[in-house]
């Protein structure tokens, strides 16, 4: 019987709350260098569980039925990273707060309160949070110990400095810092509670159904891992090292996807 991830629910919610809690009680969020260093990783390693994981088995998985529609399969992916840039052009998607430090940089200390703006990035992240849940749910799902545990990797690697980003948006925006708490509180619950929604709804579905799922949730992570580093990538100042930090995290997710495969700890859904 397939079990409940609710390890990973639990140890997603302590990740994302000592993250999005630590630049509220410490001056850690004075080190931007190294949340870039972090994101770039971490994006590194989202795109590669995108394309040698959650793509592969969403595939294979959605692919089962005899009259599956191909374009159907590519549209689930599609589908996912057009969620994402819609929710990015309307104005309450994850990357809002990369303009706000660009913001703050530029001209000192002053910073100018976006009004109902900090309960949309809110919103939006907790939105993209959610899809994460939807990622390992789906995962749990299939049954696969190993397939859930590097979804789930991948996503757990990202939290961290998603939260944190989150917690040094509120901590400006807000008057109040348990106002700042409530906005950390909200978008640390969005990926776990969703992640069990996900489980228990997918697995009375049919196979086909879980691998369209996990498609969707492969086209979210590949907008995401993309933005997240595109203002480094392009800037010539940060190019080079941007593109690193993407490539090592590329190198350690494929190391231990490599590693795991020759031990046999990578059981297919087959």
């Amino acid at each position: 019987m397939t079990t409940a991830p609710f390890f990973y629910a639990a140890l997603t919610l302590v990740i994302a709350l000592i993250g999005g809690l630590m630049p509220i009680f410490s001056k850690v969020k004075d080190d931007p260098a190294r949340l870039k260093m972090l994101s770039g990783i971490a994006a590194g390693i989202i795109i590669a569980s995108a394309l040698m994981v959650v793509i592969p088995e969403g595939y294979e998985l959605a692919s089962g039925e005899e009259h599956t529609n191909e374009l159907l399969l590519g549209g689930a992916i599609l589908a996912g990273f057009l969620l994402m840039l819609i929710l990015e052009g309307s104005g309450i998607g994850h990357a809002v707060h990369e303009e706000h430090h660009d913001h703050d940089h530029a001209h000192g200390h002053e910073h100018v309160h976006h009004g109902n703006g900090g309960w949309m990035l809110v919103f939006g992240l907790s939105l993209h949070a959610a899809t994460d849940g939807v990622a390992i749910g789906a995962a749990a799902a299939t049954g696969s110990i190993a397939v859930t545990a590097t979804v789930a990797f991948a996503v757990l690697i990202h939290k961290a400095p998603a939260a944190f980003s989150l917690g040094v948006f509120s901590l400006h925006e807000r008057t109040n810092r348990n106002d700042s708490i409530r906005d950390v509180v909200v978008f640390s619950l969005a990926t776990p509670l969703m992640m069990l929604v996900a489980f228990y709804a997918l697995s009375d579905l049919e196979t086909h159904l879980i691998g369209l799922a996990m498609l969707f949730s492969a086209g979210t992570f590949l907008y995401v891992a993309t933005v997240d580093t595109l203002p480094d990538i392009h800037n010539p100042e940060t190019g080079r090292k941007a593109m690193l930090y993407v490539l090592l995290g590329v190198v350690i997710l494929s190391v231990l996807l490599f590693v795991a495969d020759a031990s046999g700890l990578i059981a297919h859904t087959h």
